[in-house]
């Protein structure tokens, strides 16, 4: 259940940066801008794509405006996997996970 996002990256002309461009829009108008020492205490979708990117383990910074993602990669590190991570934000009923039914919902 769910609808994927759709996603295409794009390489920065600045060394260690990757671009992402989605068919959904995270901020508005607004910048949003953060750091892997950063605490995010928010769930608003920007929040929810930092919190994505840095539970890979290979961004150190995330910048969203609208429906661009940009990031910053860790020294060493490549931006395998990111694109399926936002592709699959939005995906609740993953394999493995069982899905509810009316009685779960009754009791």
């Amino acid at each position: 259940m769910g609808e994927p996002v759709s996603v295409i990256q794009k390489p920065s002309s600045q060394h260690g940066k990757v671009r992402f461009e989605t068919n959904r829009s995270f901020t508005g108008m607004g910048h949003e801008r953060y750091d892997v020492d950063d605490p995010i205490t928010g769930d608003r979708p920007p929040d929810l794509v930092a919190k994505l990117m840095f539970g890979s383990g290979k961004v150190e910074r995330v910048h969203v405006y609208a429906q661009t993602v940009t990031v910053q990669l860790k020294a060493g590190a490549d931006a395998d996997g990111l694109k399926e991570l936002l592709e699959d934000m939005y995906i609740y009923y993953k394999p493995g996970v069982e899905v509810p039914t009316e009685e779960s919902f009754s009791s």
